[in-house]
């Protein structure tokens, strides 16, 4: 493509707030995505491209890098800088998209176990009772258009009362109930975030939350699990916004000590840094696993984010934020312009879901399906690395050599969809991890472990292998 063609499909992409690099990147991002700029594309190169915008050359690198390490784009001296991806035969392009998305995404193929996004696949009996008690409640409405972009006041005031029953005083005016957990990271990120601000994640972390935070060119910094040494990054980059999973972190299984807990919502209120909590996992530890107090416990400047697709059914589209009354205000605003409100249905049964949650007694299937694939693991595969947890929903595993990345794709050829640990890390450091979750059926796991064995057995590194350089401003 020569310079000429993408400065003009760039548009007035320098009209905006913050760094020009992270601007060009966050519209050549859009492009890409978009499928505008598709797979196989060859990027003009960086001087070219520079002289065309009229910017220095170094912003043109940087957005390229930034790019780069986002998977986006592939840079090789000799062969110059491609839209990442093979080109399709059909002319049509996809646009990239983070792998724990595609089982979503993609016409299913019966013969790949998919096992990337973890989330229950059986509702249990409770959600078919849920609805059953709701269907009087829904015969009496009457002059209710059912918008509601707040949330229904009846699922607002459950979920504020399990808050309350958590020692974190709420009120359902600090509740906003959203289309999963997803919706509520994505409406976060478009409130809290311009081009070019800092956010400070974990290193890995839950993949959706950083496609989340790149969709608002946010420039991600990774700090080890549980966000250790946050108080010296945020003297060095002052973030807009930190982001962390205290419970049953996802993807390692890690939970926050108490002291941890206090010290970094303190810092974070200290410093004026809204730090979001995702306590999405939180309901997921095992029987006899005491469940910490949440962070919002320890300040008021603590924003939580909750659902139930994780805990109770994939399919149930329900989750919210827990902010201060005016944030949770503003977010409505931005979530009424794209969806005026949720179903109502599904949330009045959230409600007495919400309610009865602890009732429910899920951990016990849970616990009984991670013991399983640990047992198997360790009877095929006794050189991986497979820590112990406490809860959550995967298993962080560290393979003894190789990359999770050239695994996932032998992996895939033996029939079994993995989720590859470079995703997940935005330092660059997860690229010997593959994470695994044991949502599925018994039978399913044993497959899995089957394919996985054989696909173990059948892999051989890359010899040229690279190890993936940090992301730009890390």
């Amino acid at each position: 493509m020569r310079p000429i063609e993408l400065s003009d499909r760039l548009g007035r992409w320098s009209s905006g707030r913050g760094p020009l690099y992270v601007l060009l990147a966050g519209r050549l991002r859009r492009l890409i995505d978009d499928g505008e700029l598709p797979p196989g594309v060859l990027l003009p190169p960086d001087r070219a491209l520079a002289g065309a915008l009229a910017v220095g050359r170094t912003t043109v690198v940087a957005a390229y890098e930034l790019l780069r390490s986002e998977g986006r784009i592939t840079r090789r001296q000799g062969s110059g800088t491609r839209v990442a991806g093979a080109p399709s035969a059909s002319g049509v392009e996809d646009a990239p998209v983070d792998p724990i998305f595609l089982d979503s995404l993609e016409a299913r193929d019966d013969d790949v176990l998919l096992a990337i996004c973890a989330a229950p696949g059986d509702p249990p009996p409770q959600v078919a009772e849920a609805y059953a008690r709701i269907v009087p409640e829904l015969a009496q409405i009457s002059g209710d258009i059912g918008y509601y972009p707040y949330g229904h006041l009846v699922l607002r005031q459950a979920i504020a009362a399990r808050y309350v029953d958590r020692g974190v005083p709420t009120s359902p005016d600090q509740i906003l109930v959203t289309n999963g957990g997803q919706q509520a990271l994505s409406l976060l990120a478009h409130a809290l975030l311009s081009p070019g601000d800092q956010v400070l994640v974990e290193a890995p972390t839950y993949p959706g939350a950083l496609e989340a935070l790149r969709e608002e060119a946010a420039v991600l910094r990774g700090l080890p699990v549980g966000l250790e040494g946050f108080e010296a990054a945020v003297r060095e980059r002052r973030p807009a916004l930190a982001y962390v999973i205290p419970t049953h972190h996802n993807p390692t299984g890690a939970v926050l000590p108490s002291l941890a807990r206090q010290r970094l919502a303190r810092l974070a209120a200290a410093t004026d840094v809204p730090l979001v909590e995702d306590e999405v996992p939180a309901d997921l530890g095992f029987p006899g696993s005491p469940r910490p107090r949440p962070l919002a416990a320890c300040s008021d400047a603590v924003i939580s984010i909750g659902s139930l697709s994780k805990s109770v059914w994939g399919g149930l589209r329900i989750g919210w934020i827990r902010a201060a009354a005016p944030l949770i205000t503003r977010l409505a605003r931005v979530r009424a312009v794209h969806d005026l409100g949720g179903n109502v249905p599904a949330q009045l049964a959230a409600a007495h879901l919400v309610a009865n949650l602890d009732a429910l007694d899920l951990a016990t299937e849970l616990k009984a399906r991670h013991d399983h694939l640990r047992a198997l693991l360790a009877e095929h595969l006794p050189t991986w690395e497979v820590p112990t947890i406490r809860g959550g929903q995967c298993l962080w595993v560290r393979l003894p050599h190789g990359d999770g990345n050239s695994f996932a794709q032998t992996a895939l050829r033996h029939g079994l969809a993995i989720l590859p640990g470079s995703g997940l890390d935005v330092t660059g450091s997860s690229d010997a991890y593959v994470r695994l979750h044991f949502r599925a059926r018994p039978e399913q796991l044993t497959e899995a472990v089957t394919r996985l064995t054989t696909a173990w057995h059948a892999y051989h590194p890359p010899a040229n292998r690279v190890t993936p350089r940090p992301a730009i401003a890390i």
